[in-house]
C-alpha cells in the first residue's frame, strides 16, 4: 500500500484564499464577491493586492448572487464567498434562475461545510448542499479534502466556462496531496490500488479512507481507495473499471445519504454494474453543537465508521 505523509494540518479554507490570492495576480478577469466574512474565507490577500476587484455585499447573499450574474455579462469570472449553508440553502432560487438557468460563469465557493463547521451548530452545518447544488443541469460540483487540493481546484474553476459549486471547510486537516499537483475537473484521483474492496471518498472523508485502508491492511484485506473531487461530473469510467475488480464498495462523504456522493455512485452502480454498496454517511438528520471530531465520531464519518463499512459490504460480496 503507498503511504501517505500529512505535511501539516492545514484548514482546506485557507487553500481557498491561496488559490484566489495567485488568480488575481495572474488572471484579470477574476473578481471576488463577500457576504462579510472576509476572514473566515482567507480572501485578505486578494483584497490587499486587488481592491478594485473586490466587492463586499455584506449580509445580503441573495443580493451577491445576482451581482455575480451580471458581473459574467461583462466578462469577469466572479467567486462568490460565505458560509456553505449560506451559499446554497439561503440563496437557491437566485441561483438556479439567475446562474444555473442562465448558465452564467459564476464560482459559487462555500466554505464551512458540513459537520466539521463544528460548535456553530446545526442551523449551520449543512449536510444537503451537494444534494442541491448537483441536481441543477449545467452544474459542476467540486468537493476538495485538502488545502493542496482546495488551491488547485481553485485555480482550475477560472478556466472552466460555466457555474462551479466549490465546497470546502474550516478545520484544519491533514494535508497530504502534491503540492504540484494537476487539478482537473472530473478526474477521479486512484490513491491505492486494492483487490477485495473500493473505497470512494471526498472532501475530510479522504484522509479518513487512508486510514482505514491501511488498518484493513493489517487485517488482510486490500482496500482500493479513489479521492473523488469532483461529484459531477462523476468519473464513472474510474468506478466501474475498479469495482469491476473489487466487487463491492463503500461510499463516504461529510453529507446526507440522501443527495450525496453515494446515491451518484448508486446510480451509475445500478445502471452499469450492480454490486454491493455501503454508505458512510449523515443518515437523514441534522448535526448539532461540538467539536468537529466529536461530531464526526458521534455521526459515523471516520476512519473507523469506514473499516466497520468494509466489513459488512464484504458479507454481501457474492
Amino acid at each position: 500500500m503507498k503511504k501517505y505523509t500529512d505535511q501539516g494540518k492545514k484548514d482546506t479554507r485557507s487553500g481557498y484564499g491561496a488559490g484566489m490570492t495567485e488568480l488575481g495576480r495572474t488572471n484579470p478577469k477574476v473578481v471576488a464577491l463577500c457576504a462579510d466574512l472576509v476572514g473566515s474565507l482567507k480572501i485578505d490577500k486578494f483584497i490587499e493586492e486587488n481592491p478594485e476587484r473586490f466587492f463586499q455585499v455584506g449580509v445580503a447573499e441573495a443580493n451577491m448572487m445576482g451581482i455575480a450574474a451580471g458581473l459574467t455579462i461583462g466578462g469577469y469570472i466572479p467567486f462568490t464567498g460565505t458560509f456553505a449553508n449560506f451559499s446554497t440553502g439561503r440563496v437557491y432560487d437566485q441561483i438556479r434562475q439567475s446562474i444555473a438557468y442562465s448558465h452564467k460563469n459564476v464560482k459559487i465557493c462555500a466554505s464551512h461545510a458540513g459537520l466539521t463547521l463544528g460548535e456553530d451548530g446545526a442551523t449551520h452545518q449543512i449536510l444537503e448542499d451537494i444534494g442541491l447544488m448537483k441536481m441543477l443541469p449545467g452544474m459542476t460540483v467540486i468537493n476538495t479534502c485538502d488545502f493542496n487540493q482546495t488551491k488547485a481546484a481553485t485555480i482550475a474553476i477560472a478556466d472552466h466556462h460555466g457555474p462551479v459549486y466549490l465546497r470546502f471547510g474550516r478545520p484544519k486537516v491533514a494535508n497530504f496531496t502534491p503540492v504540484d499537483q494537476k487539478f482537473e475537473i472530473g478526474k477521479a484521483v486512484l490513491l491505492n490500488e486494492g483487490t477485495d474492496v473500493t473505497i470512494i471518498a471526498t472532501g475530510h472523508l479522504v484522509w479518513e479512507a487512508l486510514i482505514a485502508a491501511e488498518a484493513l491492511e493489517n487485517n488482510g484485506i486490500s482496500a482500493e481507495v479513489i479521492n473523488i473531487h469532483t461529484i459531477k461530473p462523476l468519473d464513472e469510467k474510474a468506478l466501474l473499471t475498479s469495482v469491476r475488480k473489487t466487487g463491492c464498495v463503500v461510499t463516504a462523504e461529510e453529507h446526507n445519504f440522501l443527495g450525496g456522493l453515494g446515491e451518484s455512485v448508486a446510480r451509475t452502480l445500478t445502471t452499469h454494474h450492480p454490486v454491493p454498496q455501503e454508505f458512510v454517511a449523515t443518515k437523514d438528520t441534522f448535526g448539532e453543537s461540538g467539536t468537529p471530531a466529536q461530531l464526526m465520531e458521534k455521526y459515523g464519518l471516520n476512519n473507523k465508521a469506514i473499516e466497520k463499512a468494509v466489513y459488512q459490504v464484504l458479507k454481501r460480496k457474492a
